[in-house]
């Protein structure tokens, strides 16, 4: 019996959920890898695998980017605060550059900026915009 080990060092990505239904509704032209800031409740339950993407999508609004309609739940429902909500909009963090480029291109008729997955990357949870 062989058993087969493999290692990843740097570069681990691990999925914690994918936006199947996007890549079916869009056609993808190009993809941009963002960081989104969460809270630390919402952290545990995306690494748990809770999150939903189906439905989300970015805006651009005063040279910021947004994810809205997300749903991340809290990790423990019952030491949640009162006033959470789990669809709540998100900021995504993404270079200046990255951002002139997206407002371009999302001005342009029958462009949006849907979410594609989101992952864990170096530690840090990151989500595919395309």
């Amino acid at each position: 019996m062989f058993f087969l080990f493999t290692a990843c060092y740097g570069d681990a990505m691990n999925e914690i959920t994918v936006n199947k239904r996007a890549y079916f509704d869009y056609e993808i032209l190009d993809t941009y890898e963002a960081g989104i800031a969460l809270l630390g409740l919402e952290v545990k339950s995306a690494q748990a695998g809770h999150a939903h993407l189906v439905g989300s999508f970015a805006v651009i609004k005063g040279n910021e980017a947004w994810l809205l309609n997300a749903s991340i739940p809290s990790y423990q429902p019952k030491n949640a605060p009162e006033s959470y909500n789990p669809e709540r909009t998100r900021k995504l963090l993404l270079h200046k550059a990255e951002i002139k480029e997206l407002i371009g291109k999302t001005q342009e008729k029958g462009l949006t900026l849907v979410a594609l997955r989101l992952y864990n990357k170096k530690g840090k949870i990151k989500i595919l915009l395309g």
